[in-house]
């Protein structure tokens, strides 16, 4: 197995126009280094794994409270579900990433750096037939041990 890419991303507390469908497609089939550091480089290096070699992937998103998870989680999701959506289905991509806020309503808690911080860890798993999504899964799990 080859060394995996870092991405550093940090949170700027605004919405920016770099996240739009038209720069999905503007990284897709690009390679890593042909364009800025970006989420959706990341992503499309992980599908492009998948759908080559038929190798499972991981993007493990890792951070502060605040700094962006989940966000960047959702990011990578709709370029999944954009680039390998079911031929034109556009309703898997709605129901993939109409998952997320759901988990968010259970178990957030204020903190001083973020008003909706999550008390658990998300495992999301998206499911493909060849380079097509057919669904995604979200397991949880528990961060805090004053919460057990």
């Amino acid at each position: 197995s080859s060394p995996g890419i870092i991405l550093v991303a940090i949170n700027p507390y605004k919405q920016l126009p770099i996240y739009e469908e038209e720069v999905i497609y503007a990284y897709s089939g690009r390679e890593v280094g042909d364009m800025d550091p970006h989420i959706f480089a990341l992503a499309e290096e992980a599908y492009k794994q998948m759908s080559r070699y038929g190798r499972n992937q991981s993007l493990i998103i890792s951070g502060e409270s605040g700094a962006g998870k989940t966000a960047s989680a959702k990011f990578a999701m709709r370029y999944f579900t954009t680039v390998g959506s079911s031929r034109g289905d556009c309703s898997m991509e709605e129901k993939v990433l109409a998952s997320s806020p759901v988990m968010e309503a259970f178990g957030n808690a204020k903190t001083t750096r973020n008003d909706n911080s999550s008390r658990f860890g998300k495992y999301i798993e998206i499911g493909f037939s060849q380079t097509y999504v057919t669904g995604a899964t979200i397991k949880t799990y528990l961060l805090e041990k004053s919460r057990v």
